[in-house]
């Protein structure tokens, strides 16, 4: 086999030593060299600090996402251990602590094998190396001409007059790049091997150390083998130079690669939200270094996001289900998953999880897969909430007089609209139970019952206890607004049930606790929005008290079935027309969590398809994650509210006769428990209509 080695031209300079010429420069006196480079090195010849990336961390301090144009955190060469910065020193320059910059014997060695071997290979320093990185605008690595080699090797000599070597070889620890987006030693070792660098091993330390020179060729973790031969290699230089003793060298030597899969965060959806936020507050998070403290809960944020993913997986296993699967198969990649699934054939879904009292986020997921789609569906989506919307409805009816136990009418109707045209509000189950309690009503989701109801209250008033709980999104003043006809955003419509849970107080959805400079000093704390009411508090409980039923005995009682009873849940399911928006939005004496599903573009998910069979169950794994063996709270009525034993059948209080098994307890704001039958039939001016 012909040779695929250079051949040197049989007369003149051999070609080798052309492409070397410049190198010979190297060994003239530092003055005379200096004297014969062209241009100027401007400051290149300064540390500067790199861009940094900013960290996104978690209430409890975990790491949960990073921003930033280059993922770098810069870490003193003090706290590591020596080893570290010994083995890069070995394989790259190892005469980097006698040199003044440019290595005379190192060049003349490259020389030597050029002009005799034809074997080209490179001479530049620790300090030539970092000088090139550090300002590519002044010193252009990929110019392989004379002058660039001239201006490289002026400017490590003027920064080794002003720097120690220590102070170089930190800065070009926190400067290397090591693929990835990884910069920096530090970010390194968090990627390959899960821990800070001060925390590597000494076979870990040599792995990274053999990367500089390619970092795709000796990546630890895709090309282990490689990069073992690589990293024994170093080890022996490590000895080779006294670094290190033989014994250890061997050691470490026979230690396997193993590396770990890092992410690039738990919560990429809230890392997009927190950075806007940042930037709006003018703090450049994309190259600060940053440290940004959230109210996100690690260990949730992970669970609700695995729950969701899990959730859809499974939906997508049902019986008529319409969409694509889109699940990863065992081994997928995201752009493997990419180019197997259309982004808008697949099931999508976001998930809320809030603390009712401050509003702090504590779990946000805006999408199935961030690789796939970077589209925040929690915080940016448009969608109809169905009938989880009524529960505002029958705040405000509540909030008028109207007892939880007033018999309705679960009827046909038949409403002329402004525009000449009828509507007439459908059951999902196409049938009309007709007069049931209030809390029945609200139990079983009877659509004509709700409608009935903002149009007795007056749906404008409706929209204004909306506002108030802090629903921003329009809401049409239309009859089929009271059926979650108008679009909402998931965020703010899980915020906005908060009040249910918080007494009436409505509270604004927060993301950021802090932010902190690279020194640890605190450069923003975003201002807390002051409370503000909602609803009575009576009603709110009074509705709370009700939704629980929707859970216990109603349209979500899947999810009453992973939640452990001593955790009492409230909540309400919907669903929207064609089985195409489905959700579920409930709440803990300490939290308040939603879900939605559906396609980005609306389609049907299946014929069936509710919020109480889909997104309950995710809700309650979410719910169920959340608590663990955590004992939960318990609500307590306010002041001015009184528990009045009912008969369930009749919604009047119990006698003798009454079955245990009909006998309730129900709520009342002072002054409106029942005396004698109540019958608000004059409420319904528009019914019974088609009977």
């Amino acid at each position: 086999m012909r040779s695929l080695q250079p051949r040197p031209v049989r007369f003149g300079l051999p070609a080798a030593s052309v492409v070397c010429l410049p190198l010979v420069f190297a060994l003239l006196p530092a003055g005379l060299a200096a004297q014969g480079a062209p241009g100027s090195t401007g400051e290149a010849w300064q540390i500067i600090t790199p861009a940094q990336a900013s960290l996104v961390l978690g209430r409890d301090g975990a790491l949960i996402g990073e921003l930033g144009r280059e993922r770098r955190i810069n870490v003193a060469l003090r706290t590591l251990p020596k080893y570290v910065g010994h083995a890069f020193v070995s394989v790259e320059d190892k005469r980097f602590y006698q040199h003044d910059g440019v290595d005379l014997v190192g060049v003349a060695g490259a020389i030597k094998d050029a002009v005799t071997k034809g074997n080209l290979r490179g001479a530049s320093t620790i300090t030539q190396l970092l000088v090139g990185n550090m300002h590519p605008d002044l010193i252009d690595r990929r110019d392989m001409s004379a002058g660039r080699k001239l201006r490289e090797q002026q400017a490590a000599r003027e920064m080794e007059r002003h720097y120690t070597k220590e102070q170089i070889l930190e800065a070009f620890l926190n400067q290397i790049s090591f693929g990835r987006g990884a910069y920096g030693i530090e970010m390194a070792a968090r990627q390959f091997f899960g821990k800070g660098a001060a925390d590597l091993t000494l076979a870990e330390a040599a792995s990274l150390a053999s990367m500089p020179k390619s970092p795709v060729q000796y990546d630890p973790a895709r090309s282990p083998e490689r990069n073992r031969t690589r990293r024994n290699t170093v080890l022996a230089l490590m000895a080779e130079q006294k670094y290190i003793t033989a014994a250890q060298s061997v050691a470490a030597q026979r230690e396997p690669v193993r590396t770990v899969t890092a992410t690039r965060g738990t919560a990429p959806w809230v890392v997009d939200v927190v950075r806007v936020q940042a930037e709006r507050a003018g703090i450049a998070v994309m190259q600060g270094g940053y440290r940004i403290h959230t109210t996100i809960d690690a260990a949730l944020q992970r669970a609700t996001q695995q729950a969701l993913s899990s959730g859809l997986d499974e939906i997508e296993t049902r019986p008529g289900f319409r969409g694509q699967r889109c699940a990863r198969a065992a081994g997928d990649t995201a752009a493997t998953a990419v180019k197997k699934a259309k982004v808008e054939a697949c099931l999508e879904g976001a998930a809320v999880v809030l603390d009712p009292t401050t509003g702090e986020v504590r779990a946000l997921v805006g999408g199935r897969d961030y690789a796939r789609s970077s589209f925040n569906r929690a915080v940016d989506g448009n969608r109809q909430p169905g009938s989880s919307f009524k529960a505002f409805v029958y705040a405000q009816s509540i909030a008028q007089g109207l007892t939880a136990n007033a018999m309705v009418a679960d009827t046909a109707l038949r409403i002329r609209l402004d525009n000449g045209q009828t509507y007439s509000p459908d059951n999902a189950d196409n049938a009309f139970l007709g007069a049931l309690t209030l809390r029945e009503a609200l139990t079983k989701s009877r659509n004509p019952v709700a409608v009935q109801l903002a149009l007795a209250v007056g749906m404008d008033s409706v929209i204004a206890l909306a506002r108030r709980a802090g629903l921003r999104s329009p809401i049409a003043p239309y009859p089929s607004s009271a059926l979650g006809a108008s679009v909402v955003q998931p965020l703010d419509f899980v915020a906005a049930y908060a009040a249910f849970d918080n007494g009436g107080v409505a509270v604004e959805p927060r993301f950021v606790q802090r932010i902190e400079d690279r020194n640890g000093r605190t450069v923003f704390t975003p201002q807390v929005a002051p409370a503000r009411s909602a609803m009575d508090p009576r009603v709110a409980f009074i509705m709370r008290d009700m939704l629980q039923d929707v859970v216990t005995r109603g349209t979500a009682t899947a999810l009453r079935t992973i939640v452990p009873a001593r955790i009492p849940v409230a909540g309400k399911t919907g669903t929207t027309n064609d089985n195409t928006d489905v959700w579920f939005v409930g709440m803990t004496p300490e939290l308040v969590t939603g879900v939605w599903l559906g396609f980005d573009r609306p389609a049907m998910i299946s014929p069936g398809a509710v919020g109480g069979t889909l997104a309950a169950p995710i809700a309650g794994q979410i719910i169920a994650a959340a608590y663990g063996n955590r004992a939960s709270g318990v609500w307590t009525p306010p002041p001015g509210v009184v528990p009045v034993e009912l008969d369930r059948a009749t919604g009047q209080p119990s006698d003798a006769k009454t079955p245990s098994e009909r006998r309730y307890v129900e709520w009342f704001m002072a002054g409106t428990e029942p005396g004698a039958p109540v019958w608000p039939w004059s409420l319904f001016r528009l019914g019974p209509i088609g009977y």
